[in-house]
């Protein structure tokens, strides 16, 4: 199942897979769209899926020299949330398909084995888009999250 374009056809319950540079985005300029798309990840109860070498990969890329921006306690908080409120998949198997760049894959064998709708990146050309799930960008992820949520509300009789 992929997240449709219509906003009444998104689960309730989106899988999501969160590509470093959206992470990482949302740490660096809050109010920005990556940020309020973890953020609308976060209300809508949506599950961002991971793996170990995610985990680690969201680790290490945030604590980097070039990011010192980042407050450490923000960064602390926000990988505490995402990961305590996401699916950590115990067990990925390899994907061997083509990549236009190799770091990428294990984004899509997270994808792949916990069936998700989609992978959100800021680089939609580094991934194959016909294997079973969406690449969107964080405001794509956004407005069908921001619909799904605005067709919940009541509204006047």
């Amino acid at each position: 199942m992929t997240l449709s374009s219509d906003p009444k056809l998104v689960p309730t319950l989106a899988r999501v897979v969160l590509d470093t540079n959206v992470l990482i985005s949302a740490l660096l300029k809050p109010g920005s769209v990556p940020h309020r798309a973890i953020q609308a990840i976060w209300q809508c109860g949506a599950l961002v899926l991971y793996d170990d070498r995610i985990a680690e990969e969201y680790r290490e890329v945030a604590a980097r020299p070039k990011f010192r921006a980042i407050d450490s306690v923000l960064r602390e908080e926000w990988l505490t949330r995402l990961l305590d409120r996401g699916e950590r998949l115990s067990s990925v198997a390899p994907w061997e398909g083509v990549m236009t760049d190799d770091g990428d894959r294990l984004f899509v064998e997270v994808a792949l084995e916990g069936h998700a709708q989609a992978i959100v990146t800021g680089n939609l050309r580094h991934f194959p888009t016909d294997i079973g799930f969406d690449v969107i960008p964080p405001a794509t992820l956004l407005a069908h999250l921001e619909s799904r949520a605005a067709s919940r509300l009541p509204t006047d009789a």
